[in-house]
């Protein structure tokens, strides 16, 4: 495959890897099982059980796993025909959907923000139009 398409690929492949990452990581639909995985990684006595179960708290320890999986699928390799294609597309696949998942999470957080810019705007507004004497 030419070195460009392998490139495209790479930009597509790592929307659905970001999209499971972060969906499994941050959204309410896994908000439970999330919830006891934080639980039994601040609990548990066993070192590798804390870690088995912060990979369902971190997007980025996720991403990888989610595009391991995503490679076997695809078998998508990048600039190598062999085994160092699969290594190499695996790291750049998840750079690539740790940078979406960023560029993601800091439109939320504007719009967020703007949100809460509004709300006190109408918060004003409302204490300034009780505050002010009616004129008949």
């Amino acid at each position: 495959m030419p070195i460009p398409l392998q490139i495209l690929w790479l930009f597509v492949l790592a929307i659905p890897v970001a999209c499971v990452a972060w969906m499994v990581t941050h959204e309410e639909i896994f908000r439970e099982p999330r919830e006891y995985c934080e639980g039994q990684c601040k609990k548990s006595r066993s070192l590798f059980r804390r870690k088995f179960f912060y990979l369902f708290t971190c997007e980025y320890c996720f991403s990888h796993y989610v595009a391991a999986l995503f490679l076997i699928i695809t078998r998508y390799k990048l600039l190598y025909d062999d085994w160092r294609g699969y290594l190499i597309a695996l790291f750049a696949l998840v750079w690539v959907a740790n940078q979406y998942m960023s560029i993601y999470n800091r439109l939320r957080l504007d719009i967020k923000h703007e949100r809460v810019e509004i709300a006190a705007d109408e918060e004003e507004l409302k204490e300034e139009k009780t505050a002010r004497p009616k004129t008949a």
